[in-house]
């Protein structure tokens, strides 16, 4: 078990540690429900749902094989957690990424993203493990994007800043990033559909804050960062009107 995980589980990803409590329940094979509901979330994190479609029960439920009864509710549940906007007698509509909400992201991306490499830059050590699973991860992205394969680039995309706040080994922040993580990752996929040339800006800004990681200047990764997620996820006028060039987002430190 690694140093910073006694008394817990030790749960590695991409060579960092972070924490589980022991003797939690193994959970119960999913419901028609569930299944219907993350089946339906995928197909909107991964665009085959795109924002700003109309569907039906129908349709969905002709496309994945199963009764209305379940889709029905994975829609209830996925309209509560805003991905769709429900329409009676007319079907839903995949709700499209709002201005407001990308800001919020970026906004909570940047503080949270970059505490983390300021407690990683105090450890020399865990700042060589974190800059060595980054860059496995980048090689992994290399790879998908020589094969085209957008939706695996999307995920490990997602995954290369996720490594990054779990190496400060703050379960409460960690977990605030996950929630963020599927805004994240679909954000990421329709940016690189519209424009796949992005694919190749994000492995370089990546390798570019992977070498800011490695030189423990988490002031640095804070500039690099908003500049690496505006020109990776806004549109030319929201890069132009929306954002700063400051550095920071409204209402954050520094």
């Amino acid at each position: 078990m690694e140093d910073g995980c006694i008394h817990a589980v030790a749960v590695v990803e991409n060579g960092i540690c972070s924490r589980r409590t022991e003797g939690s329940p193994v959970s119960p094979a999913p419901s028609a429900s569930e299944q219907a509901y993350l089946r339906v979330k995928e197909m909107i994190l991964e665009g085959d749902l795109p924002a700003g479609d109309m569907i039906t029960e129908g349709q969905v439920s002709e496309e994945l094989s199963v009764s209305r009864t379940p889709i029905r509710e994975a829609f209830l549940r996925l309209e509560a957690e805003g991905w769709l906007k429900l329409f009676p007698k007319r079907g839903a509509l995949v709700v499209p990424i709002q201005p407001n909400e990308m800001e919020q992201v970026f906004e909570a991306r940047q503080l949270i993203e970059t505490h983390a490499v300021r407690v990683v830059a105090q450890d020399e050590a865990l700042t060589e493990a974190l800059s060595r699973a980054l860059a496995d991860v980048i090689e992994q992205m290399t790879r998908a994007l020589a094969d085209d394969d957008v939706e695996a680039f999307s995920s490990l995309d997602t995954e290369f800043h996720l490594t990054i706040v779990l190496a400060a080994q703050n379960d409460i922040l960690s977990d605030v990033y996950r929630g963020l993580r599927e805004r994240l990752r679909r954000m990421t996929t329709r940016s690189v559909w519209h424009d796949q040339s992005r694919m190749e800006r994000i492995v370089a800004d990546h390798t570019e804050l992977t070498r800011i990681i490695a030189d423990r200047d988490p002031d640095g990764y804070s500039a690099r960062l908003l500049e690496h997620m505006i020109a990776a996820h806004s549109t030319p006028a929201q890069r132009v009107f929306r954002f700063p060039a400051g550095g920071v987002l409204p209402g954050s430190p520094g």
